[in-house]
C-alpha cells in the first residue's frame, strides 16, 4: 500500500488552524503580513515560498524594503522607554502570559516547523519546548540575575532558520523580560510562518515585539547599523558575521554574534565503541544542520578500522525520508534520523563541496542512499541527501576548513597527539568539541588545548540553555557571552565600568557604558 501524507500534519489543515488562532497575521486575501508599528500590516513584495519536504508552495513571504523596515525600527525604539519603566513584576507577568499561550499551541507550531524547515515531528516539538521551558527558567529566576541592572533599549535579532524558537524567540522573550523592546527578522530560508503565529500570541500579551521579513542585504542597513538599535543578537555564517563585526567596530552598541566553526571530535587510545555509536547517531539530529554539529573526526590511525566499522554500522541504520508520510491515517508519524536539508540550493552546495573534495584527492569511505519506500512516488526529493563521509581530505579542499552544515563528515587520521590537537583547531575557533579516550586524565588535559568554547570529555557538548554559559572562541563568536546570568547582563547595563564578559574583536572584556 502506498504511503500518504498524514492527515494530522496536512499543511492546508494546519494553515486553517493558524488562521483561526491568529487571523491578524493574514491580509484579506490570505497573504502573510509583517508585525510593525504595533499591528500586522504590509505585505511588501510577496516572494513565493516552497517546502523543502516536497517542493509544495506554502505561501508568500512578505518581503519588506529598507524604508518600511526603518518605520518598524523607529516605532520599536519608541516603545523602549515605556517598557523599561514598567516594573519587573508586570513584565514578568506578561511574559508568563505569553508562555501560557505558546504552550496551548505547541502542537500547531511544531507541525508547521516540519513543513517550513524540514524538521521531523520530534525535533519540531523539541525546538518550541526548549524555547518555552528555557524562558520559563528566566521568568522564575530573573529577580536575582537582574538586580538593579537597566535595559539597553531596542534589541535587534537576526538568526538563521534552523532553530527559530529555541534560539531566536527564546532570546526575544528573555530580552523583553529584562526590559528591552525588540525587533526580529524572520529567517529568509524558513520559519516565518510559525514565528508569525508565535509573535502574534506574544504581542497580544503586551510585549513590545516587532517581526519583519526581508532580505538581509536590504534590511541590514537598519537592523544592524541604525542609531535606534542599541544591541544586536546575530546567529549565522562567518562571512556575514565578519561583515557585521566590522561595521559594529565603529558603533557604540552591544552585540552577540554567533558564527559557525568546524566542530571536531578527537579520538585517541579509545575502546568504548558502543558509546561512540550512540553519540554518532545522536550527532546526526537534523542532518547536522546545527551550529554545534560534529562534522570532523580526528582519529588515531591505529584505531581507524574500529572507528570505520562503528561509523558504517550507524550510518547504515539511519532512515532518511519524508517526515510527514504514514502507511494509513491512524499510524504515528515516522521515527526518522532526519528529513531534507533546508532547500535544494543547500543540497546542491553539499554536492559541490563533496565533488571538490574528491577532485582534490579525498577518499570516500561512506556514501548513503535514499530509500524509495520513505517517499511518495514521484515526489520532489531535491533537498534530500543521505550521509557521506571522506578520509584524507587535502588542505586545498574547501571542505577542509569549512563547516558543510549538512550530512557530510570528514575523518582525519593522525599519529601523534600534537597532530590531533592541530587538526582539531583547524578552523580558528569553534563553539564545541569533544575528546574521547580511555585515559580520562589525558583527555581532560588535552581538552584544554582545543580551541572551542565547550569541550566534552567522552561526551558530546551542545549549545545548552538556562544557567549554562554559551559563546565561542576565535572566529566562531564575537561579542558578549550569553546563557544564565550572562544573557541577562548581555542585554542590560550595570554600574559604569563594570565589564561584560565576552569574546570581542579587540578585547576580552567590554566595559559598560558610562
Amino acid at each position: 500500500m502506498p504511503k500518504i501524507i498524514s492527515p494530522q500534519v496536512e499543511f492546508g489543515g494546519l494553515l486553517n488552524q493558524m488562521k483561526s488562532v491568529a487571523p491578524e497575521v493574514f491580509s484579506a486575501d490570505g497573504k502573510y503580513l509583517n508585525l510593525l508599528e504595533g499591528r500586522w500590516q504590509e505585505i511588501g513584495t510577496a516572494r513565493e515560498f516552497h517546502s523543502c519536504i516536497d517542493g509544495s508552495q506554502l505561501g508568500w513571504m512578505p518581503m519588506l524594503n529598507r524604508d518600511t523596515a526603518l518605520r518598524a525600527v523607529r516605532f520599536a525604539k519608541g516603545e523602549a522607554a515605556a517598557w523599561a519603566a514598567t516594573d519587573l513584576d508586570t513584565r514578568r507577568a506578561k511574559v508568563q502570559d505569553a508562555l501560557h499561550l505558546l504552550r496551548e499551541h505547541v502542537e500547531l507550531i511544531g507541525k508547521l516547523l516540519m513543513w517550513e524547515i524540514g524538521k521531523t515531528y520530534k525535533l519540531g516539538f523539541t525546538d518550541i519546548d526548549r524555547c518555552i521551558e528555557g524562558a520559563q527558567w528566566y521568568v522564575d529566576n530573573i529577580e536575582n540575575m537582574l538586580g538593579r541592572r537597566q535595559p539597553l533599549g531596542l534589541v535587534s535579532n537576526i538568526a538563521s532558520w534552523n532553530y527559530p524558537f529555541s534560539v531566536l524567540l527564546h532570546a526575544v522573550l528573555v530580552q523583553a523580560l529584562c526590559g528591552n523592546s525588540l525587533i526580529a527578522k524572520t529567517p529568509t530560508d524558513g520559519g516565518f510562518i510559525s514565528l508569525s503565529l508565535a509573535f502574534a500570541l506574544v504581542r497580544r500579551c503586551g510585549l513590545p515585539v516587532s517581526l519583519v521579513s526581508g532580505l538581509g542585504s536590504e534590511l541590514s542597513e537598519v537592523l544592524v547599523k541604525d542609531a535606534a538599535i542599541d544591541c544586536l543578537s546575530f546567529v549565522g555564517g562567518r562571512y556575514n558575521g565578519r561583515n557585521i563585526a566590522d561595521v559594529l567596530s565603529t558603533h557604540n552598541k552591544r552585540y552577540m554574534l554567533e558564527m559557525e566553526g568546524v566542530n571536531t571530535y578527537g579520538i585517541w587510545n579509545y575502546s568504548d565503541w558502543t558509546t561512540l555509536a550512540d553519540q554518532l547517531k545522536k550527532g546526526y539530529d537534523y542532518g547536522k544542520q546545527r551550529c554545534t554539529a560534529y562534522v570532523r573526526f580526528v582519529v588515531e590511525r591505529r584505531l581507524f578500522p574500529q572507528f570505520l566499522d562503528t561509523y558504517s554500522t550507524v550510518m547504515k541504520g539511519m532512515k532518511i525520508g519524508n517526515p510527514t508520510l504514514v502507511d494509513n491515517a491512524a499510524d504515528p508519524l515516522p521515527d526518522l534520523a532526519f528529513g531534507p536539508v533546508i532547500n535544494k540550493a543547500q543540497a546542491d552546495d553539499l554536492d559541490r563541496l563533496y565533488a571538490d573534495a574528491l577532485k582534490t584527492g579525498a577518499t570516500p569511505i561512506y556514501e548513503g542512499h535514499l530509500d524509495d519506500s520513505l517517499f511518495l512516488p514521484g515526489q520532489d526529493r531535491s533537498a534530500y541527501r543521505a550521509p557521506r563521509a571522506l578520509v584524507n581530505l587535502p588542505r586545498q579542499s574547501e571542505l577542509y576548513f569549512k563547516e558543510p552544515f549538512g550530512p557530510i563528515d570528514s575523518i582525519v587520521l593522525v599519529d601523534r597527539v600534537e597532530e590531533l590537537v592541530g587538526e582539531m583547531n583547524i578552523s580558528n575557533g569553534a563553539l564545541v568539541a569533544a575528546v574521547a579516550s580511555d585515559d580520562v586524565t589525558w583527555a581532560e588535559r588535552t581538552a584544554k588545548e582545543v580551541r572551542a568554547f565547550k569541550v566534552g570529555v567522552n561526551k558530546l557538548r551542545s549549545r545548552g540553555d538556562r544557567e549554562e554559559v554559551f559563546g565561542g572562541l576565535g572566529e566562531s563568536w564575537k561579542g558578549a557571552f550569553v546563557g544564565g546570568k550572562l544573557l541577562v547582563e548581555a542585554v542590560t547595563e550595570g554600574p559604569a565600568g563594570q565589564p561584560v564578559l565576552g569574546n570581542y574583536a579587540d578585547a576580552t572584556l567590554l566595559p559598560e557604558k558610562a
